[in-house]
This record gives structure tokens, sequence and C-alpha cells, in this order.
């Protein structure tokens, strides 16, 4: 074990919970419950699997009080008697690992109900406010009968607790959900007993925790979850929230699990890369001048940042979020003195969240594609070892060569470049892609590992010797930047956006980006700080139209505070000694006065060595990646990830 991180594998106490270490796996939805109301087979696994990796707790999800309050959501029915027994298998398959389990409950999403497939009711709040994702919907507030009944309600659930085996509750009062929504005056207008004072707006909380301990007597654990800086104009801010932690620190609550963030920062409560690595740590050190119980904190933790802050004394638990997805084993690999084989979450929120918010199944993991189907995706050997040969070590090659020598075979990856990762080495530049540069190495780490043979500056052919021999042959050769019929292009001051990743700009003050999906504006947030005034110019209605839509919020917040000029409805229609020559929506030109011009118009697959080795060797032969279709890194991995295990 490495000295560095001794301080994470210390036991620490919360009520009558004695954990094994300071690891943490964050709360976090999964979309894996039934219909029935208990967990999937796959959800259960999915939480045994992170016990069974080292951590010392894991929460749940928020599993709401009914399916009223969930609003949509899919959780485990804690009101439903009958959902006992199987969620009793989930403690139990956690505790066999000798990790503790907390039940995260919430009394519902409120005014952030997501709006239309999940539901088409309108959401309760505190008071008549706006819902969130449709503000032309105004809340209906909850009566003051129906408060009473949730308290009950609240003591159903914990009962449902008790009898399932959890080792600790947690209210989920975070985020701008239902209780966040009473504590706040943006929120709660309210004139009756929960609303107008200070003292009013916390009694909903109060009562929760009182309902709750009426159940689990003085020793059992709850554990209390809020965001401390909402981040927007009008929210709770850091200050105004300390009043609250001293109300609730007499009330009887554990343990507080504090961040950042409100839906109107939704970035903050699903970090980006954009955020930055301990994002949210900062609210702990005023936290601790308020509190006399543990704290808690989440928010693109890395192992690193959750040594110094627990070293800080500002926090006694750290959580560890998507890592524990992109790497449910982390904890055991750390304590192992194995650093380098921990599998870095590369916070793109593209197959977790993502997956969950834009096509509303269950989550899964870019960097691991095993993630929530741990059952179905298990990596086992082959009979008999293969020869297999793989060509082009971007990241779909990288896994296809990771996972097929895991199984067993014998594996040779070919790269025409002197190293390897492609175009995501390239673009890796900017200090928030180092999670990318992180990967490139874990991967290489793995490889030798696992004794595949890496040849590089090496361009193999369709009749080269080498396939004679393969058993399978996976073409991962990427793609190229597309260069439209555009005049100009071939001016000096001309550069492609890879070439500007790996190069650096050209002399000048004035850059145009000419294309504003995720690759112009990731180029915008690397050159802008550095001095350059840059303008991108997109034809379409909007930018960052292939970025996910909460990495979309940090990337725009940035694309402001940096000045970068944004021209949508701009088609680039030529490249002059002046600048970039465009065409606007209305029919008028324009030109756009540019020292140096980038060109990010996408990419396009590298299709002739797939297609003339899938001539040659039809039965052996699969194109994988972006050589098929250009797609993020998660894509790939996948990709790469299925040739492998297809193998037979």
């Amino acid at each position: 074990m490495a000295d560095d991180y001794g301080i994470l594998w210390e036991p620490f106490e919360i009520g009558n919970m004695t954990l094994r270490n300071r690891i943490s796996m964050a709360p976090m939805g999964t979309f894996t419950p039934m219909q029935d109301g208990t967990d999937s087979e796959e959800g259960m696994r999915y939480y045994e699997e992170r016990a069974k990796g080292g951590h010392g707790l894991i929460m749940t999800g928020a599993m709401f009080l009914n399916t009223e309050l969930a609003q949509g959501s899919p959780t485990i029915a804690v009101d439903n008697h009958r959902c006992i027994p199987k969620t009793t298998v989930l403690v139990e398959r956690v505790h066999r690992w000798g990790a503790k389990i907390c039940l995260q409950i919430s009394p519902g999403t409120g005014r952030n109900t997501v709006l239309g497939d999940m539901y088409d009711e309108v959401p309760v709040s505190a008071s008549e406010v706006p819902a969130f994702y449709d503000p032309s919907i105004t809340c209906r507030p909850l009566t003051v009968d129906e408060i009473k009944q949730t308290m009950e309600e609240w003591k159903v659930a914990a009962t449902f607790a008790l009898r399932c085996g959890f080792d600790a509750v947690e209210i989920h009062a975070h985020a701008g959900y239902l209780i966040d929504q009473f504590l706040s005056p943006i929120w709660n207008k309210r004139k009756d007993q929960y609303g107008g004072s200070f003292e009013n707006r916390c009694r909903f909380a109060l009562e929760t925790v009182d309902a709750i301990r009426s159940v689990v007597g003085p020793k059992f654990p709850i554990l209390f979850r809020i965001s401390l800086d909402h981040r927007f104009n009008g929210g709770r801010t850091l200050e105004d929230s300390m009043s609250i932690l001293e109300v609730l620190d007499r009330s009887g609550i554990d343990a507080f699990d504090v961040d950042a963030g409100s839906y109107e920062t939704i970035d903050y409560i699903f970090p980006t890369s954009y955020t930055g690595d301990a994002c949210m740590a900062y609210v702990c050190q005023q936290a601790r001048k308020h509190l006399t119980k543990p704290i808690i904190n989440a928010g693109n933790h890395t192992m690193e940042t959750a040594v110094q802050l627990l070293k800080s004394g500002q926090a006694d638990l750290v959580h560890f979020g998507r890592q524990s997805i992109a790497d449910p084993h982390f904890a055991n690999k750390l304590k192992q003195g194995r650093r380098q084989d921990v599998r870095p979450c590369i916070v793109c929120n593209q197959e977790c969240i993502g997956r969950i918010f834009g096509r509303l199944t269950q989550l899964s993991c870019a960097v691991n594609p095993a993630a929530g189907l741990e059952a179905h995706m298990e990596v086992t050997k082959l009979p008999r070892p293969r020869q297999v040969v793989v060509i082009g070590a971007g990241p779909c090659g990288l896994e296809a060569a990771r996972c097929a020598a895991e199984r067993g075979c014998n594996v040779s990856l070919y790269e025409k470049e002197g190293r390897i990762g492609g175009t995501l080495f390239d673009i890796a530049t900017p200090d928030f892609k180092q999670r990318l540069r992180q990967l490139i190495s874990w991967y290489q780490h793995q490889l030798q590992k696992l004794g595949v043979k890496l040849i590089l500056n090496t361009e193999i052919g369709a009749h080269d010797p080498v396939l004679e021999s393969a058993d399978a042959i996976f073409v991962a050769t990427g793609s190229d930047p597309v260069r439209p019929n555009i005049p100009g292009l071939d001016d000096e001051k001309v550069i492609d956006v890879i070439s500007a990743h790996k190069q650096g700009l050209p002399e000048g003050e004035t850059v145009v980006i000419c294309g504003g999906g995720l690759s112009a504006c990731d180029a915008a947030l690397e050159f802008a700080p550095k001095g350059r005034k840059i303008t991108i110019v997109e034809m379409l209605p909007e930018l960052a139209r292939d970025v996910m839509s909460i990495n979309a919020v940090s990337i725009f917040r940035l694309l402001d505070q940096y000045g970068v000029k944004q021209l949508t409805n701009t088609e680039v229609v030529g490249i002059t000694s002046p600048g970039v020559e465009v065409l606007k929506k209305d029919g008028s030109r324009d030109t756009i006065p540019a020292d140096v011009v980038v060109t990010a118009f996408g990419q396009q697959p590298n299709t002739a060595l797939a297609a003339a080795i899938q001539k040659k060797f039809p039965t052996r032969t699969t194109a994988i990646g972006d050589c098929i279709q250009p797609a993020k890194v998660g894509t790939a991995i996948r990709q790469g990830f299925y040739a492998a295990m297809s193998l037979q």
C-alpha cells in the first residue's frame, strides 16, 4: 500500500456504523429498479461489485417515498413491504464483501421533475413556482395535509430500511429537490407554518429527521445531503447555508453530505471535465466551522484530492461517483499499491447520466462498458488462444487489444505513429482533458502487463504477411478531417483543429474557428485563456449540438467568460487575406478578420484499408471505431470491447 494514500484506509464511525475506510461510492441514480419496486439483478450486481472492489460505504441512488412523489423516476418501493425480501438480498450481497450500505431516500424531485416521457402531470413543490424544465408550467404546492402524510411515509421508509438491514439512511435534501425547495426562499413562498420565516422554512426538513428518528432509534445513522452553494443569482449562498447547518446539526443528524450546485447550475450536480477536480471541496472549510458532526464531500475527486481533503481535516469521508463506475475495484487496487492499474473516469458524462437523461435507460460507462452489466460482460478466457492482429492504436484499437489479451489471445497491435492514443492523444492538450491523457497512460500500462506486442511506426497493408497467420483482424484506422470545397483552405494561416492541438496555433491575435461542434468549442477554451481573440463560426442555429447537454452548460459558461464570439446561422464560404468570408442566413455576406483560421468541420471515416483487408480476409476481419463512423471516445471503446468479447 502506498503510504501517500494511508489516510484513506483509516476506519471511521458514523453513529453505530463502523466503516473499514474513508472511501464511499457516491449516491447516483442507476435506472435499474423494476416496475415491481425491486432492484434488478443488474442493479444488485452493480452495487455488489463496488463493495467487492473495496469501498467502505455504498450509497444507493435516491429512492422515493412513493411512486407519486417519484414523479416518473424508477425507484425501489420503500413503501411496499413486499419489496423487503429482494432488497434484503441487495443489502446482504454488499455486506458479504465487508462494506456498509446506506439507503438514500427522497420525498421527490419537485420542480426539477423531468416532464414529458417520464411525467406528464403538474409537478409538486413547496410553492407555486415554475417547473425547471418547462417554466410555463406552475408547480402545485403540497398542502399541509399532504406534508403530514409525507412525514408518515418517512416512517414507513425508515422501517423498510431497518427490515432490509441497511446500515444507515440518507435524507436527500440536495440539488434543489423538494426538501431544498422548502429550505430556500427563492422557491418557498408559503405563508403558513412551512414558509415565511427561517424557522418555518426549516420545518419540513426537521420534521423529516424527527419522523425517521422516531423509528430507527437514537444510534442508527441518519445522514443529510445538502448543497451549500446553489451557484446562481438568487439561489442559496454558502454563507446563507451555515445557519441551516447549525439548526440541522442540533436535530439528531449523524453526518452531513455536502457539496454545491442546483439544476440551474446542473454541471455541478453532474460535474464535468470543465469544472475541474475536487470542484466542490471548497464548501467543506466553512461547513467545518459550523458542524460538530462528520462531513462527507463529493465532486470530481481523484484519489489524490481525496487524500488532500482528508488531511486538511475539513472532511471525514470522500465520495467517489463516476470513478466508482469506471473502475469498481479502484479502492482495492490503490490499497495493493497498484495506482497505475486504476482505470480513470474521463468525466465525460456520456454513458452514465447521459444515458439516463438522453435515453431513459440504465447507466453504463464510456471507459468501462461492463458497468451495470457485470454479469453479462464478464471477461473470460477463450478455450484456446487466438492470434489477433489489431491495426490502429486509438481508443477503439487499444480496448480491442486489451480485452483480447485479457481473454488469453496473442495480440499484436500495429500503429503507424510513434505512440499510442490516436486522435485522442492529439486533442488531450488542455488541462480540462488531463483525464484523457491518464486513460492513454492506463492503456499503455495494461498492454505491457498483458504482453501485447506493440509495434509502432509501422503501417500495415492488405497484403502484409502478418495478416496471413491471424485468426482475427481488427481494423481501427480511425478518421480524417473533413475538408469541404472552400476556396482558400490551403492558405498558410489555415490549420486544422487537430494540428492546432498538436502544434499550437500560428502567430496571430485574432483567430476564427470554422465549425461549431465539440472540437471547435474545446479548441476555443484551450486558446482563449492564452490571450487569443476567438470567434467561432457555425452554419447551424446553435453551437455544440453534438455535446451532452450537461457538458454544454459548462462550455457555454466558459465561452462567455473568456469572451469567445459565437456566430451561428453563418456559413464559411471562403478564406482570404483579410480573414474568413461568410454567408449569413439573411443572404448577406461579410468578412470576419482573422490572423489564424482553424478548421473544425468534423471527421470522416478512413475506410480504404479496412475495405481492402476485408476483401482479402472477409471471414477474419472486423472494422471497428471511427473507420466505420466517427464517434466519441466512449463509443469507440465500446466497439473495441465488443469486438474482443465476440471472439469465440
